[in-house]
C-alpha cells in the first residue's frame, strides 16, 4: 500500500509548508495549484513535492483532479490549511503495513479545528469525521460545490481512524465573516436552489437564531468559551445570509 499525500491551494504560502511537511513521510506529495500568484509553488517544490497547476474548476472537481494525477491508487486528501497530526501519520504507516485484502475502501479521520487560538471540541466542530484516505479504484469525491465529500462505491465500506487531522482555516474573526460572505453563504445557497430547496421571508428571519440555538446550546459551543460564542454567532450570519441569498435567487427564477 503506498500513499499519495493530495493537497490543493491556491496562494497559500504561510500554510503550505506545514501541510507537506506533516505527510512528508508519504510515498509522495502532490500539491494541485491553482494557479498561485504567491510562492506556494515555489515552497512546495523546494519541499520535494510534486507540483501540478490546473486552473480552479470548483473545490471538487479540483480535488478530484489531483486523486486522477496521484501516482499511488491510495489517496491522503488534505486542504493547505490542515496538517496530519503525528498520531494520525502513525495510525496510517501502520495500515499500509496490513494485507491488501484487509483494508477498507476509504476512512473516516476526526478533524480537529483550532479558532481564536483554542482546539475547538464542541459547538459541532468536533469530531467533524472526514473520509480523506481511501482507494481510488473503489472510491471518488462527489459533485458538490460546498462541503464536497468522498463516497465510496456501493457495497464498499468505510471504517474510522482514531489520530486527527489539525485545521487551521480561520486566521481571525474578520477572514471568518469574510469567508462566510464570499464563499460558504453565496455557495450554500446556489447548492439548496440547485438541489430544489426554497425559503421564504419567515424561513430567513429565523435561520440565524435557530442557528446559534443549535451551535451554542445544543451543540455545547458554551465550552468551548468564548470562542464559543462567537462560532455559533458566525454560525447564526452564515445561515442568515444563506437563506436571504436562497430567497434571492427564487425571486429571480420566478420573475424569468
Amino acid at each position: 500500500m503506498k500513499i499519495s499525500a493530495v493537497i490543493i491551494a491556491r496562494d497559500e504560502e504561510a500554510k503550505i509548508g506545514a501541510a507537506i511537511r506533516s505527510v512528508e513521510w508519504a510515498d509522495e506529495v502532490l500539491l494541485i495549484d491553482s494557479e498561485s500568484a504567491d510562492k506556494t509553488r515555489e515552497i512546495a517544490q523546494d519541499l520535494g513535492a510534486r507540483v501540478i497547476v490546473n486552473p480552479w474548476p470548483g473545490f471538487s472537481r479540483q480535488k478530484q483532479f489531483g486523486t486522477d494525477a496521484a501516482a499511488n491508487d491510495w489517496i491522503l486528501s488534505l486542504d493547505a490549511d490542515e496538517r496530519v497530526s503525528p498520531e494520525l501519520a502513525a495510525e496510517i504507516q501502520k495500515l499500509t503495513k496490513q494485507p491488501a485484502s484487509s483494508l477498507a475502501a476509504g476512512y473516516r479521520i476526526p478533524r480537529l479545528s483550532y479558532y481564536m487560538g483554542r482546539a475547538i471540541r464542541h459547538s459541532g466542530w468536533y469530531p467533524d469525521r472526514q473520509l480523506r484516505l481511501f482507494d481510488r479504484k473503489r472510491a471518488r469525491w462527489n459533485d458538490n460545490v460546498i462541503h464536497e465529500s468522498v463516497r465510496v462505491d456501493e457495497g464498499e465500506k468505510a471504517e474510522k481512524l482514531r489520530g486527527d487531522i489539525l485545521h487551521f482555516s480561520v486566521d481571525s474573526p474578520a477572514h471568518h465573516h469574510e469567508m462566510i460572505g464570499t464563499r460558504y453563504a453565496p455557495l450554500g445557497a446556489r447548492q439548496m436552489f440547485e438541489r430544489g430547496k426554497r425559503t421564504s421571508p419567515f424561513g430567513v428571519a429565523v435561520a440565524g437564531p435557530a442557528a446559534f440555538i443549535q451551535g451554542y446550546l445544543l451543540k455545547a459551543g458554551f465550552l468551548d468559551g468564548f470562542p464559543g460564542f462567537c462560532i455559533a454567532r458566525f454560525a447564526a450570519y452564515h445561515a442568515y445570509l444563506k437563506h436571504l441569498l436562497l430567497w434571492e435567487l427564487q425571486r429571480k427564477d420566478d420573475a424569468t
